[in-house]
């Protein structure tokens, strides 16, 4: 009988340690389990881990040989930048001529802040490029070294043309049992200020990553896992740890990340914002098109060359604590129960309540004294809650992980609804309405930011506390939500879920065949490098033509298996109604016009009469979906063909240059989207129908002649 291969999910979070073992097949969970993280640990956070993994996998009899992949998400990287935990940066700058005046300046960041009152110290030095040799390299080296530094920072102008000189100086001080890394090895974007800071930021982070990167390794082996362990990053991949030793800034903001890459996973997401509800705070993302968004990270209100979630963080929870003035209620958050040590009202017993009073408190040193608590005799306390406005009020489905003791809620409640003179359910409904306010704002700013459609957009509530939060929010704004599979694991489950991922930027102006046969050929090395199988790497090639960046991007799996969740096929019925509604148009009007591999588009047509019936205006509208009913492309006003391989020359150009707007000075060719197969390829960025087509040679070189695509057009 043949053993069931499974993959690991663990999820380090502040407060708990999350793991999900998921079935590799039918990806199924298995079994989900939290203990608290071990902070205190003299192996720190990874103690919690070897805990768990023993625990969890003892739990289902489950072999170290049936774990096929492994991986783990973590905090620590943003927590240290939070708390300012971080190394100091010994900078080596370099340059030579005129270059050199300004690499001078350029490679200094000086003190980076990371948080209010919390810096990153760096210390500077400059070498000119012309005249390095071994000894100044060392002398450089010690200086910094003996002024406080614990890591070393290579920065010269123009390294990711030629990084020899920055490798030189990372291999010396290498030998001399120094951290170093050079500005080529985490940005290949021109900008030698901007390089250099997210440079000496990820410098920050090494010894410590370095530290919990050499313990859980080993907890995996000494638990006779073969699989390599891999770790979360930022923008929704996972990497090998010999990748983190290397660039420990890709794992900040990996624990957002990894929820949203498990919701998009289960939740067949068009487009919708991911609300991840802790006790403290709610982290807000956008996913369009059946992608999430991605945006540079900025530390200490600086940009860097870092790719990561656009995720928006408020103080806005589960446990959120209430605050009143004046005898009113006057806000919601920041501080939560957990903050001010208290239970929350909604998880009492019934009996605990007796005869309750509002007591004011200040959580923390400097907080005033306006955060409301229920004292109840004999002097227990608990704290008024964003969770128990949500119970009272009946928002909370049976069964799900918020739901408290609405009976208990309404006793401690009726003290606080007599306190500022209004009805139980008044008080809560006002709780709940400065909630919504606060957290619509973001929404609003997210809705207009990414151009969504609000009647499309659906809210999803993953985390212990969706539910406290998106459906009154969805009830309210009228819009639709859902509450993710498994909300209070579904970082957990993204961690297992996610794919090798690898991002690469040039700066390249006008890039031609070659430069994008160069950095496609570059990234898939990269992609394997860090664990992917090469069988299953997709690469993606954008241009900006803007900013004069070429872009290459990878996903991939550590071994081979379809990215299907074996979920089952549509109906084409029910997909011409997803279709129909995700552009507004009748469903009688929509029909589907083309097919091939995992896509199928709709186009809805509509002939309106204008000017008393003479006119006739035909419009259109296309919408395309993949074999899960996820909407992946929608638009009003497109052209599209079905097209053999073979048709590349003829039909293909045709298509193109019928598309194409053609004046005085020059040619503007559509924006292009091309389906075929399980791929979807993005030539929007192309300036020239040359390129355009280079790419698209480059891509399909391994279909055959009568493999079908579907090509999209627009200006």
């Amino acid at each position: 009988m043949e053993r069931q291969k499974v993959r690991v999910g663990i999820d380090v979070g502040g407060t708990f340690t999350d793991a999900a073992v998921i079935d590799n097949e039918t990806f199924e969970v298995i079994e989900k389990m939290k203990i608290p993280t071990t902070h205190h640990d003299e192996d720190g956070v990874a103690k919690g881990i070897v805990q768990i993994l023993d625990k969890i996998l003892a739990s289902r009899g489950i072999r170290p040989d049936d774990v096929t992949f492994i991986a783990h998400g973590t905090t620590q990287a943003t927590n240290a930048l939070l708390e300012g935990d971080v190394a100091s940066v010994g900078i080596i700058g370099m340059g030579s001529g005129l270059d050199g005046l300004s690499a001078r300046s350029e490679s200094n960041p000086g003190d980076i802040e990371l948080a209010p009152g919390k810096f990153l110290k760096t210390f500077h030095t400059y070498l000119d490029s012309k005249e390095l040799t071994d000894e100044r390299i060392e002398a450089a080296i010690d200086e910094l070294v003996r002024q406080g530094a614990e890591v070393i920072v290579a920065s010269e102008a123009y390294s990711v043309d030629d990084p020899a000189n920055e490798l030189r100086v990372a291999d010396i001080a290498s030998r001399k049992g120094i951290y170093a890394t050079g500005g080529h090895e985490i940005s290949q974007l021109y900008g030698l200020k901007t390089r250099t800071r997210t440079a000496v930021v990820n410098a920050s982070l090494i010894p410590k990553m370095m530290e919990t990167a050499n313990m859980t390794e080993k907890s995996v082996k000494n638990a006779n896992i073969k699989s390599q362990l891999m770790i979360m990053r930022c923008d929704g991949g996972v990497m090998s740890i010999d990748e983190v030793r290397k660039r420990p800034i890709l794992t900040m903001l990996s624990g957002l990340a990894a929820g949203v890459a498990g919701a998009l996973m289960y939740e067949k997401i068009s487009d919708g914002i991911f609300f991840e509800v802790g006790g403290t705070s709610v982290d807000i993302s956008v996913i369009k098109n059946g992608k999430v968004m991605i945006k540079n990270a900025q530390v200490g209100g600086h940009r860097t060359y870092l790719q990561s979630l656009d995720v928006r963080t408020l103080g806005i929870a589960g446990g959120s604590m209430i605050k009143v003035s004046g005898g009113r209620i006057s806000d919601v958050g920041p501080r939560s129960a957990h903050i001010a040590g208290k239970e929350y009202e909604a998880f009492a017993q019934t009996g605990d309540i007796v005869s309750p009073k509002v007591k004011y408190v200040s959580p923390r040193a400097g907080d005033p004294a306006e955060y409301a608590v229920c004292e109840c005799a004999g002097g227990k306390e608990f704290s008024y809650t964003l969770a128990g406005a949500a119970n009272i009020l009946g928002y909370i489905p049976e069964g799900d992980y918020a739901e408290g003791n609405k009976e208990a809620a309404v006793k401690a409640w009726e003290a606080l609804a007599a306190h500022v003179g209004l009805s139980v359910e008044e008080t809560a409904r006002q709780v709940m309405d400065i909630a919504i306010d606060k957290t619509m704002k973001t929404v609003n700013e997210m809705i207009e930011d990414y151009e969504l459609d609000r009647s499309f957009v659906t809210l999803v509530g993953g985390g212990g506390s969706g539910a406290v939060l998106v459906p009154a929010m969805a009830e309210r704004e009228n819009m639709k939500c859902q509450i993710a599979n498994n909300a209070p694991y579904i970082s957990t489950i993204g961690v297992a879920l996610a794919m090798v991922k690898e991002q690469l930027e040039r700066t390249v102006v006008n890039p031609t065949e070659e430069d994008i046969k160069r950095i496609r050929a570059e990234i898939v090395e990269r992609i394997v490098k860090s664990g992917a199988n090469e069988d299953t790497v997709e690469v993606t090639i954008e241009i900006d033509s803007q900013k004069n960046i070429l872009r290459a991007i990878a996903t991939g799996s550590t071994e081979l298996r379809s990215k299907d969740l074996g979920q089952q096929a549509m109906s084409e019925q029910e997909m011409a109604a997803i279709a129909a509604q995700s552009v507004d148009q009748p469903l009688e009007h929509t029909k589907l016009a083309a097919q091939t591999g995992r896509w199928s588009l709709y186009a809805s047509e509509q002939v309106k009469k204008a000017f008393f019936g003479l006119v006739k205006k035909k419009s259109n509208a296309v919408s395309v979906l993949d074999r899960e009913g996820v909407v992946r492309f929608k638009r009003a006003n497109v052209q599209y063909a079905k097209l053999s391989k073979s048709q590349f020359g003829g039909a293909l150009n045709e298509f193109l240059d019928d598309n194409t707007i053609y004046s005085d000075a020059n040619a503007t060719i559509p924006k292009v989207f091309v389906f075929y197969k399980e791929k979807m390829l993005d030539l929007t960025g192309m300036q020239t129908k040359e390129q355009l087509l280079s790419i698209l040679e480059i891509e399909t070189e391994l279909l055959r002649a009568e493999d079908e695509l579907i090509v999209i057009a627009y200006q």
